[in-house]
């Protein structure tokens, strides 16, 4: 009767972390399908069977003046080529302090605010970190110059969790992509 209670209870167990795992999977998913950036697929030629040989067209001499038909009589060919296309203007690079939305956590609030010169950041400043208890401030007060640090490195909110500092981090680089979508960076 007790191996059959501990066997059902270990069941249950794997089968709880099984479904947060799937969970878990499907969160961060969609967090990187929100957070990455929308760009319209790229067309790629297909690839030839076979060698490319040159067609009696590609190898003939171009003809800039006029010409002499088989009747005799001049043709002219045309000497300009059809003009290129215009170059796609250059995205503008967004430039400002952007404020992130102050995001809720178990130890309390975390806000924070980034610098962006020319499309690069150059500044992550902690508003609010969480402030639930002495513990919790000196957590935040530790994690929040590693996570600068590392956010300047990345340039993104794509970074790795500070030990011993989830919440913190959880807090700190969900208002960092607030501020960062704002900025349209």
């Amino acid at each position: 009767m007790r191996a059959r209670a501990v066997s059902l209870a270990t069941l249950a167990s794997l089968s709880v972390l099984a479904v947060g795992w799937q969970v878990g999977a499907q969160a961060n998913a969609s967090m990187q399908a929100l957070s990455a950036p929308q760009a319209a697929p790229a067309t790629i030629p297909a690839p030839s069977a076979g060698p490319a040989t040159p067609t009696p067209a590609a190898s003939a001499p171009a003809v800039s003046g006029p010409a002499t038909t088989s009747a005799g009589s001049k043709a002219t060919a045309p000497t300009a080529a059809a003009p290129a296309p215009a170059a796609p203007a250059p995205a503008a690079r967004p430039t400002g302090t952007f404020t992130g939305s102050s995001v809720r956590t178990s130890y309390g609030p975390v806000q924070v605010s980034v610098t962006i010169a020319n499309g690069t950041i150059t500044e992550v400043t902690a508003l609010q970190l969480t402030n639930d208890g002495g513990r919790s401030v000196a957590i935040s007060a530790q994690a929040a110059p590693i996570l600068r640090s590392e956010v300047l490195s990345a340039q993104s909110a794509k970074v790795s969790n500070v030990s011993g500092a989830t919440y913190t981090t959880r807090g700190y680089l969900t208002s960092l992509q607030a501020a960062l979508d704002t900025a349209g960076f």
